[in-house]
């Protein structure tokens, strides 16, 4: 199939995903009133203070933590340490430039112990990331957790300037157990830091050969959807493999404050393990402005990172 032959389609389909909109709204009206969709601890941050007034309550999307008022919304940027008696610690407030490196940290419970319980976040009990004040450097880990709750994340070189490190993660006991949390501190890397200005936003990117076009218009802290479609060498790509779940994993960060955001993947990986060309998000970024988009997706065995910028209206 060609391009053209694939455009030809996707213009035939438009009905059926304006109604998948609507479905989709109905969902996420439904945000505290219970239910699940097989989902489990999904929430990285993004939710508005409207999202709903309990921490507990479901929206189809099991662990979904959307708390409330203008506590919530902060929180859910991930731009804090602490939330609910959580609290991302480490003795480490700058790292080495240039070569690989390790950054160590704890999660501590409402009762100050070290965390040792979490429950899988897409398969994960810990994802990890890093990215520089300029959104640059984007790293997405999976540490490893000593007997004592001690997380290792093992970075690749950092350039220096000023970087925040995000855990997100879904304790498995406490107070704040199956809600999932984002904590972030911040650490410096030595050096001379020369800022690179945010590239400009962009329907399209191209990385490894791949091209990924985004569609879709966000309003701040509304829901909205996103489509992602892959190409290659002008042919849609339908050989996806699964990534944590899906065929997709797609994060985001506010230019200015590095607020964290994750677009949640409409559906998990298929049995037969082949995805694509594409691949519906919904999401509810917080704040307007440019937010810079990561989206990892693997094809033979090799994971891929996209990276474009994205304005969200006010």
């Amino acid at each position: 199939m060609n391009v053209k032959q694939f455009l030809d389609q996707k213009k035939s389909r438009r009905a059926l995903t304006a109604g998948a909109a609507a479905v989709l709204s109905l969902s996420l009206a439904a945000c505290s009133s219970g239910g699940g969709d097989g989902m489990a601890g999904m929430h990285h941050g993004g939710a508005s203070a409207s999202a709903g007034a309990s921490a507990s309550a479901g929206d189809g999307m099991a662990g979904m933590d959307h708390g409330s008022g203008a506590d919530a919304t902060a929180a859910s940027d991930g731009l804090s340490a602490e939330q609910g008696g959580y609290r991302l610690n480490s003795g480490q407030a700058s790292l080495p430039a240039g070569s690989p490196t390790e950054y160590r940290f704890t999660v501590t419970g409402p009762d100050g112990k070290a965390l040792t319980a979490f429950e899988p976040e897409q398969t994960k009990q810990m994802h990890f990331y890093a990215i520089r004040s300029d959104l640059s450097g984007f790293q997405h880990l999976h540490p490893q957790m000593a007997a004592d709750g001690t997380w290792t994340a093992p970075l690749a070189a950092l350039q220096p300037g000023d970087w925040r490190v995000y855990a997100s993660f879904v304790p498995g006991a406490g107070s704040g157990k199956g809600n999932g949390l984002v904590l972030s501190r911040t650490v410096t890397v030595a050096g001379d830091a020369a800022e690179a200005p945010l590239p400009a936003a962009a329907a399209s990117t191209t990385v490894d050969g791949y091209t990924v076009t985004v569609e879709g218009v966000l309003r701040a802290g509304t829901a909205g959807g996103l489509t992602v479609t892959v190409s290659r060498d002008g042919n849609p790509v339908a050989d996806l493999q699964p990534y944590l779940e899906t065929y997709a994993h797609l994060t985001a960060f506010h230019a200015g404050d590095q607020a964290f955001a994750h677009l949640h993947p409409e559906s998990k990986a298929t049995p037969d393990g082949r995805g694509g060309p594409m691949l519906a998000f919904h999401a509810e970024l917080s704040k307007p402005g440019d937010w810079r988009l990561f989206l990892q997706f693997q094809t033979g065995g090799t994971l891929h990172t996209a990276e474009l910028t994205l304005t969200v209206r006010g």
